[in-house]
């Protein structure tokens, strides 16, 4: 019998991601009422939006019809409508759980939440059973799916009914043991700008794993009307932007200032829409250029916009839209540095030239090397943190470029005392072509991101390491 009046309460198992629900039943002698997926409340329990868009139905109508593990290329909700099922879950996807087994049985009073690659099954236990299950993906016969033997001995699930008398298709009896099981992998990242020196830092950070995917503007357009068939977007949990209009000044002229919105808004607003429609995780990187750099204090991140110049109106546009996305991280960071060239490749460079620089000492901040911004961002995404805005950046007191240049010459081994520091106005008096304004203060706040668990590298030692000789 269904029992009536249980409180709303979750149970995890021993599959991660597999959880299971007790709903409220409330009946009488007419029969019962329930709430069979409520997304305020069961969102509040811990379970996540997973944006359910078919419902399917089920239907058995003898005792005992067992309907073989499949592992699908989506989440699941299933509940009972009439009836009783037992159930087993097998976890077919890559990592630690794979092949992990559990079992319950379900009335209307229980639902179970089935995440991605979990293999499921169910065996009528009553007459006249029907099931539900709401999916966040609409059944394609092009779909991938994994299948496990529903006798498999090292699963060595104990059926209440013997498969050897019940109803079952002689397809699912023809299904591979766990042995010979292809573990599914997980839902493929999509890295944008690959070329660019955070593209290449995500590259070395991520490797060639089969999930992920990098491309450029060659291989993926983001102007392009076709963009929301260009992928099959629910095969991807993350897409990570690492393409970006970044010329500061170029940014002033004309040409530059429609280059910069094309990219860092438009082509933004083309991502988040993709995102949005189909729950993946958008992965931004913004700058301090949104900024105007009059602080007395470190920015956090929820401190007001109010960015000096072009480039820094396209990067606070930009994460505006992007933070509109249910799944996003935006990741703020500050004085770039990764391979190719740079300020402290240009130093280093003319430290062992002889020749002694003028450098701007009236702007402070933190370097970031693409290193640590890599792993941050893959920290943020692996562990699940909370959605929102993060601040990273290298860890250690600010510096001005001057302090960080006579740092360089020190660590190449010339007299750090042939750099002049000068005010910004002094430095670019000379300059031909437009001058970007630049913030003052560009020193971030990175307590939000470090009690997230994240590591950051000192900028001293990143730095150090930077300018070692190769091998």
């Amino acid at each position: 019998m269904t029992e009536y009046g249980k409180q709303l309460a979750v149970t995890e198992t021993t599959i991660p991601g597999l959880v299971v629900f007790d709903l409220p039943v409330h009946g009488d002698a007419r029969g019962w009422f329930k709430e069979n997926w409520q997304r305020e409340k069961m969102t509040a329990q811990g379970l996540a939006d997973f944006g359910p868009v078919q419902n399917n139905i089920s239907f058995n109508d003898a005792v005992g019809t067992t309907r073989g593990i499949h592992a699908e290329p989506w989440d699941k909700w299933v509940s009972v409508a009439t009836g009783r099922i037992f159930g087993a879950w097998v976890d077919l996807r890559e990592g630690p759980s794979f092949g992990a087994v559990y079992t319950t049985e379900l009335d209307p009073s229980k639902a179970i939440f089935v995440p991605r690659g979990v293999g499921n099954s169910y065996q009528t236990l009553e007459p006249d059973t029907a099931y539900t299950y709401l999916v966040n993906d609409h059944w394609s016969p092009d779909a991938a799916y994994s299948f496990l033997n529903l006798a498999d001995e090292t699963a060595a699930i104990a059926w209440p009914i013997p498969l050897a008398d019940v109803e079952i298709s002689p397809k699912d009896l023809a299904h591979p043991r766990l042995q010979d099981v292809t573990p599914i992998p997980p839902k493929r990242i999509l890295v944008l700008g690959a070329n660019g020196q955070l593209g290449r830092a995500l590259r070395a950070e991520y490797g060639d794993a089969p999930h992920i995917e990098y491309a450029d503007r060659t291989t993926l357009d983001l102007s392009s009307p076709d963009l929301a068939a260009a992928r099959r977007w629910r095969d991807y949990g993350t897409i990570v932007n690492a393409a970006a209009y970044t010329k500061v000044d170029l940014a002033e002229t004309p040409e530059g200032r429609r280059d910069a919105w094309a990219a860092n808004v438009a082509g933004v607003s083309a991502l988040a829409r993709i995102a949005a429609a189909h729950g993946v995780t958008l992965v931004h990187v913004s700058s301090d250029y949104v900024f105007d750099g009059t602080s007395d204090s470190p920015y956090t991140e929820d401190d007001a916009v109010c960015p000096l110049g072009v480039y820094g109106q396209t990067k606070a546009a930009g994460d505006q839209v992007v933070a509109t996305v249910p799944r996003h991280y935006i990741v703020r960071t500050s004085w770039v540095i990764g391979e190719g060239g740079n300020f402290v490749r240009t130093m280093a460079s003319l430290a062992e030239r002889g020749i002694d620089p003028k450098v701007v000492d009236d702007q402070v901040g933190r370097l970031t090397f693409t290193d640590d911004i890599a792993r941050g961002i893959r920290h943020l995404v692996e562990t699940g943190a909370e959605y929102g805005t993060y601040n990273l950046t290298g860890a250690g007191d600010p510096q001005s470029w001057a302090d960080i240049a006579r740092r360089v010459f020190e660590i190449t081994g010339h007299d750090p005392a042939r750099v002049t520091g000068v005010s910004t106005e002094e430095y670019f008096a000379s300059a031909q072509g437009p001058v970007a304004p630049r913030p003052r203060n560009s020193v971030l706040s990175t307590a939000r991101i470090e009690a997230a668990g994240a590591r950051l590298t000192p900028t001293e030692d990143a730095l150090a390491a930077y300018l070692a000789p190769a091998g």
